[in-house]
């Protein structure tokens, strides 16, 4: 063979194997996702004691898939610090979903409630496809639009993903718990970080409805599940816990 020719071939050859090997194998995402898991603070084997009767689209492995999005969640700080994090999260979660039951709304009455008609873009999935789903409940067509641009996932017409990808409904949880105020003045993360206590993640989430005395049972209920989740991972759950 014509020397150029084999020198040809073999940068060719070589730039291919260089190429084919930029793609991750299979066994190395696996990798990944082990390490993910066990970098959680939370084990396996403690979320299932969370979440004893949990729908099974809730799985741990989605939870940790999703991570990725927000490494700063349950990292920051001292183990202490982002065990009560992840409690606290953990915790409003159960709250929302009763106990990580419900992946839906449950009141269909309420989901052609959720298409805000003023915004440019519309409800281009339709008016009724925009209610709560999710751990932390996504709800209203601007939400979904924020959170899958904030995610790099087209949500906005696909809102069905948020119920059917186990690992996208906990992304869009993480991404209200780490970016979205609500009624509050931070976010549940940056409350959880700060040591401003676990009452400001309740008036971040649902604060108008909730705190300053507008439902203190449901408050309680959020509390309560603080505590218990906390006392299983061992640290105590900090002060300021009311809203």
């Amino acid at each position: 063979m014509n020397r150029r020719i084999l020198a040809l071939a073999t940068t060719a050859a070589a730039a291919l194997l260089g190429t084919l090997t930029l793609a991750p194998t299979a066994s190395a995402e696996k990798t990944d996702d082990n390490k993910a898991a066990a970098e959680f603070i939370v084990s396996e084997a403690q979320f299932g004691q969370m979440f004893p009767n949990r729908n099974s689209f809730y799985t741990y492995s989605g939870l940790t898939d999703a991570l990725a999005a927000y490494p700063g969640f349950s990292n920051t700080g001292s183990d202490t610090v982002k065990k009560q994090e992840a409690a606290a999260f953990l915790a409003n979660v159960s709250h929302e979903t009763g106990g990580l039951v419900h992946v839906v709304e449950q009141n269909t009455a309420n989901y052609p409630h959720y298409c805000d008609t003023t915004q440019p873009y519309g409800c281009p999935a339709g008016h009724d496809k925009y209610y709560g789903r999710g751990p932390i409940q996504l709800s209203w067509n601007f939400n979904y639009k924020a959170a899958g641009d904030a995610l790099g996932i087209d949500l906005l017409n696909n809102p069905d993903l948020v119920q059917n990808d186990s690992a996208v409904a906990w992304k869009t949880g993480l991404w209200y718990w780490n970016t979205q105020s609500g009624p509050g003045t931070m976010t549940p993360h940056a409350a959880m970080t700060n040591g401003a206590g676990f009452g400001e993640t309740i008036r971040a989430i649902n604060g108008t409805l909730e705190c300053n005395g507008g439902n203190p049972a449901q408050v309680q209920s959020r509390i309560d599940k603080y505590q218990q989740f906390t006392q299983l991972l061992g640290v105590e759950p900090g002060g300021d816990l009311s809203c």
